[in-house]
């Protein structure tokens, strides 16, 4: 990010992050009203009345313009220091802060967020994936929720991969409590966390075909394939090493 756009916030005199601004207001997303063709009065389901956003702000491909509001800019201005090139857009929205990263920055970044005294977010509170299957190269989120237990500050760390490469590091090696979130978000998504110790499926069988969270995936009618299953006894099933 160029330098005429770090201008938010005024630097802190012990050379931290820079004192928290007032968040400013953001443009309005473009929304819709109604759902279900219901219009008009005497709708006793209330969707007549519902006001939906036509664009989801994750998907924009600017993201929020500057400046962010609250401790946001520092975090982001402090993340561009440390890791040069990992921040790809920053998305502010309903009061919370996503930091959008290139996936082969990803290790850095969270080394960065867990171990830096400035931002110190000693927890990842595991990973979920979004299917986007509209989104063209894009189509794979996995999204991170981060935990500042010293500065008691949220922020959501997001990771877009398309459908025809969904490959992005494991962090368990940074934050080993992801190990099971990974291997959740694999088995529902598709996502592929390269390096982790055991990627296999932890709620599905093993020879589940597909990810059945995804998008694209039937949503009824769907043959019951559990029938007929057996269990193998204790010394047949398979180990991790």
């Amino acid at each position: 990010m160029s330098d005429t756009t770090r201008d938010s916030a005024p630097a802190a005199a012990d050379g931290g992050l820079p004192v928290e601004s007032t968040p400013q207001p953001l443009p309005a997303h473009p929304t819709a009203r109604g759902a279900f063709g219901v219009s008009g009065s005497g709708d006793t389901s209330g969707f007549g009345g519902l006001v939906a956003r036509v664009a989801n702000p994750a998907t924009l491909p600017a993201g929020t313009p500057r400046p962010f509001g609250g401790f946001f800019d520092g975090v982001v201005d402090r993340l561009d220091a440390l890791v040069e090139g990992a921040v790809e857009k920053v998305v502010v929205d309903r009061g919370e802060l996503t930091v959008f990263v290139r996936r082969e920055r990803l290790l850095g970044v969270v080394a960065a967020l867990r171990d830096d005294p400035d931002l110190r977010f000693e927890m990842c509170l595991g990973v979920s994936g979004v299917h986007y299957p509209d989104e063209t190269g894009r189509e794979l989120h996995a999204v991170y929720p981060m935990l500042s237990l010293t500065h008691n500050r949220r922020l959501r760390l997001e990771v877009a991969v398309p459908d025809a490469d969904p490959h992005l590091p494991s962090i368990v090696s940074v934050y080993p409590s992801n190990n099971w979130h990974e291997r959740e978000t694999w088995d529902f998504f598709g996502l592929v966390f390269d390096g982790h110790p055991a990627l296999t499926r932890i709620e599905m069988p093993d020879d589940w075909p597909g990810h059945p969270q995804r998008k694209d995936y039937p949503l009824g009618g769907i043959p019951v394939e559990y029938k007929g299953a057996t269990i193998p006894p204790p010394d047949e099933r398979r180990t991790y090493r």
